[in-house]
């Protein structure tokens, strides 16, 4: 008995958007995590240097603490795109066939109880 029963005659779906996403998702990847951080290294060394006053200094971090959650939330994009690819290229794969399930009253199968055959409460 094999783990993994293929459906016999089952026709794979062919390859479709995922493939492309997936192909394009590494560069799509850098460049999103490119920019971000000259952006932070810039805001650091134009806004935040060493003769900075006081308001560039703030100015530099909000900048700094945005562009840090921007990245973030394209590494979670990134992520989940890729994530989304891979189920979609699963789900087109082969089809299983389950495990059988004998029921016991498989041969006479059971009658549901009427409402009229129910006993009832009495106050």
């Amino acid at each position: 008995m094999s783990l993994l029963n293929k459906l016999p005659g089952f026709k794979r779906s062919p390859p479709g958007l995922e493939w492309a996403v997936l192909r394009r998702l590494p560069l799509v990847t850098a460049v999103g995590t490119a920019l971000p951080i000259v952006g932070v290294v810039a805001a650091g060394v134009l806004l935040g240097g060493a003769g900075a006053d006081a308001a560039d200094a703030k100015l530099a971090t909000t900048l700094q603490i945005a562009l840090v959650s921007v990245l973030v939330l394209h590494w979670t994009v990134a992520f989940t795109v890729a994530l989304l690819c891979v189920i979609v290229w699963i789900a087109k794969g082969p089809a299983y066939v389950a495990d059988a399930y004998e029921l016991p009253d498989a041969d006479r199968p059971g009658r549901p109880r009427d409402a009229a055959s129910r006993p009832t409460r009495s106050s």
